[in-house]
């Protein structure tokens, strides 16, 4: 069953219009009672709905229902609607200009300054930076920032302008007159085009590799994709506190999965099962009851002659999702393994939606 959708903008099956706006509540990171309340519904009325969203979307639960929403746009890292990114030209994706400041959140959280590493202080101060980097198309408000980085436990001194005045320090260069760090009546937030995230590049590169298969060119997209997936240094906001950072991980942690599998599935494509058994099977041992994952892994191993090892794959996916789930494998991983059980030389279908 799959748990993760297509790059770049799947098709996504039918909603109501209700549906739609839970589907978009849960990408936010509400919970139920919080969008119970943001909708004026009932908390059953609000499981109903997420009851239906996960069977129409065929998806295993919350986690992929968060990516879900981000993958098809009523969703972006941080708040609010995604804007669909337009694909760059080839050319910029091989030659992008060196940015006065680049940070990076796909790992511990990690800046430069015209090119030299910086010291960020402590971890609440970089969870201040990295709410402001993954917010990057809006200014975030003080009040955002306690709420996203303290929780329920608020510091008692205002200390979010005192870490905003450190970073404005830390992130000037030395010719610089002004900080990437703005300041307004509503809040803060990153000066546009100053600053490089690479969650931001991440998802350039994925769009251009979406472009590059709608094109034909898979070999291309999985040159492109593997670029997407270097950015990942670890967990992403590895060790940061707060609820925002939290929420992040998680969906930025799953963005990464669905990444690797989609990579995974056009190199099964090409034909070039052998090249990617090993990390189907580091990724299937990461996420045993992930059955698209099962299902590509027993592709490569029958398609390179290991029709046995294809068949226990399944064995041990199924006896993981009857004790820890109560469930019989999907229609995916049966049909996979009966294919396998026949012998059959057509080819077996993608594993992705």
């Amino acid at each position: 069953m799959p748990t993760t959708a297509t790059l770049g903008q799947p098709t996504v099956p039918p909603l109501t219009h209700k549906e739609r706006e839970v589907l978009h509540a849960v990408g936010c990171g509400l919970t139920n009672t919080e969008i119970a309340d943001t909708l004026t519904l009932s908390e059953g009325v609000v499981d109903g709905h997420l009851a239906r969203i996960l069977a129409k979307l065929e998806l295993r639960d919350r986690a992929a229902a968060i990516v879900h929403a981000f993958d098809c746009g009523l969703v972006v890292p941080g708040r609010g609607p995604r804007v669909a990114a337009s694909p760059e030209p080839r050319a910029a994706l091989r030659a992008a200009p060196e940015p006065q400041v680049r940070i990076s959140v796909l790992g511990p959280v990690r800046a430069w300054c015209e090119g030299q590493p910086v010291d960020l202080g402590h971890l609440r101060q970089q969870a201040v930076l990295a709410s402001l980097s993954l917010c990057s198309d809006r200014t975030v408000s003080q009040e955002e920032l306690l709420d996203g980085v303290w929780g329920l436990e608020p510091p008692i001194t205002k200390v979010v302008p005192v870490y905003i005045y450190r970073l404005r320090k830390i992130l000037r260069s030395e010719n610089a007159t002004d900080s990437v760090i703005q300041r307004d009546r509503c809040g803060y937030r990153l000066v546009p085009g100053a600053v490089e995230v690479d969650v931001a590049r991440m998802e350039q590169l994925v769009t251009a590799a979406g472009a590059a298969e709608r094109a034909g060119e898979l070999t291309e997209a999985v040159g492109i994709c593997t670029r997407a997936l270097d950015l990942f240094h670890g967990e992403p906001l590895a060790g940061l506190p707060g609820p925002f950072a939290e929420l992040e991980r998680l969906r930025l942690t799953e963005r990464r999965i669905a990444l690797v599998q989609r990579k995974l599935d056009w190199q099964l494509q090409l034909g070039r099962h052998s090249e990617a058994i090993s990390e189907l099977w580091a990724l299937a041992v990461a996420q045993p009851l992930n059955e698209p994952v099962a299902a590509m892994l027993m592709r490569a191993l029958y398609r390179t002659g290991r029709q046995a090892d294809a068949l226990t794959v399944f064995e041990r996916t199924r006896r993981r999702l009857a004790d820890e789930l109560g469930v019989s494998p999907s229609r995916l991983l049966r049909q996979t393994q009966q294919m396998i059980v026949r012998g059959s030389d057509a080819r077996l279908a993608p594993t992705t939606p």
